[in-house]
């Protein structure tokens, strides 16, 4: 039986045209990031099941792939449930690891840390356009920061590398978790119920205002409840300030300084920021994770017609490792989503010089070979990208692939001078 030549389901091979793309992106990437202070940390991709299961990743811990254990450590017969055979997984994000590792080592860190982590995860998801079970994620986290600096400092930064990569006229939607559940205590839901009604609020863009309520009701929610809830989004939208409007009914159940936190992040990002992108706040906006605590922010663009990237605020997670709270932020650009964008839209990687394709007959004797190879060497150090290759026997379909592959000049050498 001959072996399988494609990848596993959901998950790719990556050609070189792609790879040219992915390369640049990451230099973009941190090129920029590291002009905002943050730095390149990296963490193993598997973590211990217990960390990858501690109620903070929501729906993604269903998604996990699960690692048995190895050796004398593996008792198939003695197992009595999972935890006797599984002991590991491989990570379904960067935010669980990065609170490990910052918890393992905050000694050696600086305070605040800006941690800039590239890397891939994996979820037993099903796979669909932009979404696979391996993939990239591109994250950047302010440890040890309480103000609002934190949010501000990452949505400029994310935003300012998505600029730099000529994404136009896209949204940064914001929201803040102790809104949303300020809005459903209002509205006379328990605390208990405040999960259950996000995951349906969460909808809202897919099945409107009409099918929340119809699912809220459904849930066996009272009218009362859900006719209050609902009012405060429609009182909104037909609202001048959705902002003001909310936080003036909201006054005496916020948290004290969450309307001040809130509209600091909103005016200290609009008075900086260029005219490339929306800031929009969502009242909608919930994000899967569980673990998020305050502001909240996802990037929505026209040309993907859904979120390329999130993240928010998370104070509580280190305390689940360490027995003390640290302020803690991050923002993840969706990298395969954006991957996916430039790729569709035949986005060419910038070159400072050309690219040349040496051909070379083959037969080339020793002294021309040394020849060609040092001229194509005195031209790379001038800045070009050289190919060195042997010519084909079909020369035309030769030079058509390499000008699909960006190769703008051709120098031919031949054993023997054309006549």
């Amino acid at each position: 039986m001959a072996l399988s030549k494609k990848p596993v389901t959901g998950m790719k091979d990556i050609l070189p045209e792609e790879m040219e793309i992915r390369d640049y992106v990451i230099s973009v990437i941190k090129e920029t990031y590291a002009s905002y202070g943050f730095t390149s940390m990296e963490t193993p991709c598997v973590e211990n099941i217990a960390n990858l299961n501690c109620k903070a990743g929501g729906e993604n811990e269903k998604l996990i792939f699960k690692i048995l254990k190895r050796g004398e450590k593996l008792r198939l017969a003695e197992a009595e449930s999972e935890g006797d055979l599984v002991d590991g997984g491989l990570r379904y994000d960067l935010t669980v690891p990065l609170v490990r590792y910052y918890s393992n080592h905050a000694n050696e860190l600086p305070s605040p840390f800006k941690a800039l982590q590239i890397g891939n995860v994996w979820r037993a998801d099903r796979p669909q356009r932009g979404r696979y079970r391996q993939f990239m994620q591109c994250d950047i986290d302010i440890l040890g920061e309480a103000s609002n600096l934190a949010e501000i400092e990452l949505i400029l930064a994310t935003t300012t590398t998505l600029g730099k990569l000529g994404f136009k006229d896209f949204q940064i939607r914001i929201n803040d978790r102790q809104i949303l559940k300020a809005m459903a205590s209002y509205s006379g839901f328990s605390e208990d119920d405040y999960d259950n009604v996000f995951i349906i609020l969460d909808k809202m863009d897919k099945i409107g205002l009409e099918g929340v309520q119809a699912e809220l009701l459904e849930a066996g929610y009272t009218n009362a409840q859900v006719e209050k809830y609902l009012g405060l989004f429609r009182d909104m939208e037909a609202s001048e300030d959705a902002v003001a409007y909310i936080m003036d009914v909201l006054a005496d159940i916020l948290p004290e300084g969450v309307r001040e936190g809130f509209q600091e992040i909103i005016e200290s990002v609009e008075a900086t920021k260029g005219d490339f992108f929306e800031l929009r706040f969502d009242p909608t906006l919930v994000r899967g994770m569980s673990y998020y605590t305050g502001t909240i922010f996802e990037i929505a663009m026209p040309e993907f017609g859904g979120s390329c990237g999130g993240g928010g605020r998370y104070d509580k997670m280190v305390g689940k490792f360490t027995g003390n709270d640290v302020a803690a932020c991050g923002f993840s650009i969706g990298f395969e989503r954006i991957i996916l964008l430039l790729t569709e839209s035949g986005f060419q990687v910038p070159k400072a010089g050309k690219k040349i394709a040496y051909l070379m007959e083959k037969g080339i004797p020793a002294d021309m070979l040394c020849k060609v190879l040092a001229q194509a060497q005195k031209e790379r150090e001038e800045g070009n990208q050289i190919l060195v290759a042997r010519m084909n026997k079909n020369k035309k379909f030769q030079k058509e692939q390499l000008t699909a592959q960006g190769y703008e000049d051709f120098k031919e050498f031949y054993k023997e001078p054309l006549k």
